[in-house]
């Protein structure tokens, strides 16, 4: 029996574990936390009976994920649970754009932009059960389904603000404005508007849903997998060198190039080297957790019911505020996400009490407090928020890399979204998944397709195992 050695166990490690243990492998998993999970862990950050995800909190991508299909999560207690309205986005005004499951009544809900809504996401949700397997997979493939791929792919292809010139209205282009700006992007970079369009179209198909109990069931689901094909998993297990591993078959490393850098050192080849020292991390994020009584105070009702608020105005003023963050500059509004995780899980509350996630995109390593330029942000369309804070927990770009040091400078995608990243991370080359040191591979966000809780880095890094055994 062939054994493997995975080094970390964010939900991609645990994928990639899973995956090779189930095709007969004998895993180890080393995790230097003392617990799973990466950016898959919840706990109460601020007020007993109170639990917030630490990171990742709402799952578009997870829910699509063809990885944990493949590993019927369900079966190991994963459960779905999705709110009524999956995601709002205010303007000053008055009134939010909404995104339904449904794209119909999200269309209606646009007036004026019903048609160029249906038009550009239409055919690729309706082909989505079969695009998922194109766009979560390795950027190099042979396309099963290159019509559909191309109908998502082309405008992909476009910024984000060139691609929202299609929407007449305010209330349209904001709402896109607010699912391209995850990438953490300039919105006028070409390749821009690709994860509003993934976000968007995989929300149409299976919507923006959380995990039951926080977001570290679906890193428990996986563990479970792997418990159940004799796998195992030591955690406060720190990995400073491959030569603590290397005795295994194969080691995958759940980690940046950074950490890759680290554990490998002059082990890698000389162009693998390079390669991994010119990669480039984007900007960080300023979380700051909340415990509110009796929810935030949306102005807007649709608000009041959506597990997930963009915060951050019009199209122009997210652009402007993602452009000086890109450029080290820290915006008087920058973009803020928000989520109401409770309005799905009530279980995650304590009586009237509420966990309210969010965080900004802030410049790299950003060093100063954030906590009232993300609070102000939200009482702008939520007046009277503060009054009801009884609990809150901050985490700094400098906390999160203390927390997880992939996430350099608090970049938690593991790497900027620029075009090249995009199509070829972390380097150039036909496998991304291999470091180029013969049965050593890499499996974090920094490889195809990039961040979010979908597993499918991890699980692509262990098909190209498998391969190569």
């Amino acid at each position: 029996m062939s054994e493997a050695v995975i080094v970390g166990s964010g939900p991609n490690g645990l994928a990639c574990a899973a995956v090779l243990a189930r095709a007969g492998m004998k895993v180890k998993v080393y995790e230097a936390s003392g617990t799973i999970g990466g950016g898959t862990r919840s706990s109460e950050l601020t007020v007993p009976g109170v639990l917030h995800d630490h990171c990742s909190a709402v799952h578009p991508m997870g829910v699509a994920s063809p990885v944990f299909e493949e590993l019927d999560l369900a079966s190991h207690g994963l459960e779905w649970l999705w709110p009524e309205i999956d995601m709002a986005h205010p303007l000053d005004h008055g009134g939010a754009g909404v995104v339904h499951r449904s794209l119909s009544r999200t269309a209606t809900g646009l007036g004026d932009d019903a048609l160029a809504w249906g038009r550009l996401f239409g055919k690729p949700t309706a082909a989505f059960d079969r695009l998922r397997h194109e766009i979560l997979g390795p950027v190099i493939h042979r396309p099963r389904h290159p019509v559909d791929l191309a109908r998502f792919g082309l405008p992909s292809l476009l910024s984000a603000t060139a691609l929202a010139r299609i929407f007449r209205t305010e209330r349209g282009r904001a709402l896109f404005a607010g699912a391209a700006a995850h990438s953490f992007s300039p919105l006028n970079q070409p390749m821009s508007a690709a994860v509003g369009m993934a976000l968007i179209v995989s929300g149409h198909s299976g919507g923006w849903p959380v995990a039951r109990g926080g977001s570290k069931s679906v890193s428990e689901a996986l563990a479970s997998v792997i418990n159940e094909n004799g796998g195992s998993i030591e955690t406060g297990r720190r990995i400073d060198s491959l030569d603590e591993v290397l005795p295994a078959d194969v080691v995958v490393l759940d980690t940046g190039p950074a950490g890759v850098l680290r554990l490998a050192g002059d082990a890698l080849p000389d162009r693998v080297r390079k390669a991994y020292r010119r990669y480039r991390y984007g900007p960080g994020s300023f979380k700051v957790d909340l415990a509110v009584e009796g929810g935030v105070p949306w102005l807007d009702e649709d608000c009041r019911r959506a597990g997930t608020v963009h915060v951050g105005g019009t199209l122009e003023e997210i652009a402007e505020a993602e452009k000086l963050v890109n450029r080290g500059t820290m915006p008087e509004r920058p973009f803020v996400l928000v989520c109401q995780q409770y309005l799905a899980d009530p279980s995650r509350s304590a009586g009237d009490v509420h966990p309210v996630w969010a965080y900004a995109h802030v410049p790299a390593g950003y060093t100063r407090d954030a906590t009232d330029a993300v609070i102000n942000q939200i009482e702008r369309f939520a007046p009277g928020l503060r009054e009801r804070i009884i609990g809150r927990s901050v985490r700094s770009p400098g906390g999160f890399e203390q927390y997880n040091e992939n996430w350099v400078g608090g970049d938690i995608a593991t790497g900027a979204n620029t075009p090249r990243q995009m199509l070829m991370r972390p380097r150039v080359g036909l496998s991304p998944y291999e470091t180029g040191i013969p049965r050593v591979f890499i499996c974090s966000s920094s490889t195809p397709p990039g961040g979010g809780v979908h597993g499918m880095c991890g699980a692509n890094a262990a098909r190209s195992v498998l391969r190569a055994l």
